[in-house]
């Protein structure tokens, strides 16, 4: 994985950079400045442009306009310290393929990445039901959710608990101690089984319908 990183925290930017490299991940380039950033991404044509959200000359949202105002195909990635629903909205209607926070954990943040390299959308845990608002097309209606849900296993169902929470499959794997493997496999039924295409549609989908973890089990509670 190719990455360039925009972030004008020179500290925090050095930093991830060593720990992005650590993990095998090949950082083409981190700046501060964004035009700069832009135009190395232009030349470089990296897997993913990790953006900082707040910056003092051209913000992470102007970054991703100007991506999409030049039709520039690149994978952009949001990494900020904002939870804010706004911003994660506007990021993800201007077309970033991840809106990810500074304080995840280090494996979390590199799952993430990896899962947004093979075509997924990626936002960070706690944020994934704010998507609800974003997402209302490409699953069945509410009214239809039911035989939906009921096709699923009790596995599957739980496992949709934890897309719902944002999780990664390592942690899911970790949480419920089996192999990331065998959460993969889940992965892909579940989303057969809700007519999804992506981990973020599925936890939508749960979030909408009241889907809870409740002893081990996942099951529909009434708001």
């Amino acid at each position: 994985m190719r990455v360039i990183l925009i972030d004008d925290h020179a500290l925090f930017r050095v930093g991830l950079q060593g720990l992005l490299e650590r993990r095998g991940i090949d950082v083409v380039a981190a700046v501060g400045d964004p035009e700069e950033g832009i135009r190395l991404a232009a030349a470089e044509k990296p897997d993913l442009l990790l953006i900082d959200l707040r910056m003092p000359k051209m913000d992470g949202l102007s970054v991703l306009r100007h991506l999409a105002r030049e039709q520039m195909a690149l994978s952009a990635v949001v990494l900020t310290m904002s939870p804010d629903e706004t911003d994660l909205a506007t990021a993800l209607q201007l077309g970033a393929r991840g809106y990810l926070l500074k304080d995840m954990e280090p494996d979390e943040l590199v799952a993430s990445l990896h899962n947004i390299l093979t075509g997924n959308v990626a936002v960070a845990p706690g944020l994934t039901s704010v998507l609800a608002e974003l997402v209302k097309q490409g699953h069945p209606s509410s009214k239809d959710d039911h035989q939906w849900f009921d096709s699923l296993t009790p596995r599957e169902l739980e496992i949709l608990k934890h897309l719902s929470e944002g999780q990664s499959n390592k942690v899911i794997a970790q949480r419920l101690e089996i192999t990331d493997g065998t959460v993969k496999l889940h992965v892909k039924a579940v989303l057969r089984k809700l007519g999804v295409r992506s981990r973020v549609e599925a936890a939508v989908m749960a979030v909408e319908n009241g889907f809870r973890r409740h002893d081990g089990g996942t099951k529909k509670t009434a708001d």
